[in-house]
């Protein structure tokens, strides 16, 4: 059968091919075999400019040229190589020392560069760099200014409706007003907060043999300062040198990195529910596509389907992430191959979050505040004014202020008349009893606007 979208495994390959382009080139095996390719490259011409590693260096202009393009513009095609050679030696990382050779075969030094091709590297030097680029280059290329949007669309609308007064919900149950503003502000604001963590974790590194002690590098050279010379290596490729490690780099940073990815898809998860309540009772409406359908038999229905699918997409993302947090950092004594596998599924965790966004955005912009629908609802909630009545009342000396708001108004639903004539009971402030007798639920929303425009409008 051939290998097209229609039949792919995962939809991230199938149903969603489309959709997931922009990972492509960097979490799928070619964008794994490019990473490998830079890695190896860019050793090699860093060890040729160290005046301790003799025999190797300077290399000629035309070799570094080799060198670089090979690095620079490695393409499919390429890649595809690559897998032949592995076919032939069932090695990838062998594979990729092998391609490199290949190319510097003709015109080239190769008896003087060849051995210094994958020198003094076991296969997980090559592979932690990879998956930090990898990592590296999903963050900021990906995710971070796919996130980015989400909050600037959150921040825009939670200042279009930081006025627009709501009935909130506790327990389900009515609770004290606030406006739809300042609710979006909410979610933008955690987002921005776990934004700044992401950014902050720290691609870590290494390259330092087989068991992370420059076993081989100082059989060969035991004069230079190998763990200098593989921090220079490591920060030349923007990465954090990881001084500590067995063969493999302990992954404690994927960890952290799959941690606050795990923190800003729960908060999109609970903002996609809560849209999605919205909607069911009619505090959103969703604008229509003349050409799409709702339902297959209910010819009236708009359905909620992309908060749905931002949930599920989400849902299957956090599952994955979790998974790699506690299974990367963990090996057997000095290495383990389990975690080879795992890697491999990086780019489908990332595949799921970028769809996750995708469709959160494409919701949020069909989405049109029923502000009318929302003042009616309040309209008929004068009960959740019994908390201000409360409030003002134990600030003049009533001790039994609650119990008495109890009394009229739990599980009730009371009117403005049955609120004004309570209050005509009350002995208060003139002043006081008549700014509570002018006080309507839509008006009760305390700090509400002005919070959302401030969150909207500032970073944490």
């Amino acid at each position: 059968m051939d290998r097209e979208p229609l039949t792919a495994i995962s939809p991230l390959d199938g149903r969603y091919a489309a959709k997931t382009d922009s990972i492509r080139n960097i979490f799928s095996e070619y964008g794994l075999i490019r990473f490998r390719v830079l890695a190896e490259v860019r050793w090699v011409q860093f060890l040729a400019q160290e005046p301790g590693v003799d025999g190797l260096g300077p290399l000629s202009p035309v070799v570094n040229d080799v060198l670089s393009a090979l690095a620079e513009r490695f393409g499919p095609d390429d890649a595809r190589q690559v897998k032949d050679i592995e076919r032939r030696t069932n090695h990838d990382v062998k594979a990729v020392e092998y391609l490199i050779a290949e190319r510097l075969a003709h015109g080239a030094d190769l008896s003087r560069i060849r051995p210094f091709l994958h020198f003094a590297c076991t296969s997980e030097d090559i592979n932690n760099i990879a998956y930090a680029l990898m990592l590296r280059h999903g963050r900021d290329d990906l995710l971070l200014p796919q996130l980015r949007q989400m909050v600037a669309v959150l921040d825009a609308m939670a200042r279009g409706l930081a006025e627009v007064p709501m009935l909130a919900r506790t327990h389900g149950q009515p609770a004290s007003p606030t406006t739809m503003g300042k609710e979006l502000a909410n979610s933008a604001w955690r987002l921005k907060r776990q934004l700044q963590q992401l950014r902050a974790v720290e691609p870590l590194a290494k390259m330092n043999g087989a068991v992370g002690n420059f076993n081989a590098h100082l059989a060969a050279y035991p004069d230079v300062d190998w763990p200098g010379v593989s921090r220079r290596f490591i920060e030349s490729l923007g990465l954090v040198w990881n001084p500590y490690t067995t063969q493999i780099e302990p992954h404690d940073w994927i960890a952290e990195y799959c941690h606050c990815l795990i923190r800003c898809n729960v908060i999109l998860l609970d903002l996609s529910r809560d849209l999605w309540g919205y909607i069911s009772i009619g505090y959103f409406r969703q604008r229509k596509v003349d050409t799409e359908v709702g339902s297959s038999t209910m010819p009236h229905k708009v359905n909620p389907i992309d908060f749905e699918n931002a949930e599920g997409n989400l849902g299957m993302a956090n599952a994955l992430l979790a998974h790699f947090a506690e299974k990367l950092p963990v090996s057997r004594w000095q290495r383990d191959l389990s975690d080879s596998t795992v890697l491999r599924n990086l780019g489908v965790a990332i595949g799921h979050s970028v769809l996750a966004v995708q469709s959160l955005l494409t919701g949020l912009r069909k989405l049109e505040a029923d502000a009318p629908r929302m003042r009616l609802e309040l309209q008929d909630s004068w009960e959740v004014l019994g908390e201000a009545v409360q409030t003002v009342m134990r600030r003049h000396g009533h001790a039994d202020a609650y119990e008495r708001l109890k009394e009229l108004t739990r599980g009730a639903v009371i009117g403005r008349e049955s609120l004004a004539a309570f209050l005509r009971t009350v002995d208060l402030p003139p002043a006081e009893r008549d700014r509570l007798l002018d006080l309507t639920p839509e008006a009760y929303t305390g700090d509400a606007a002005r919070l959302a425009r401030l969150a909207a409008d500032s970073e944490p």
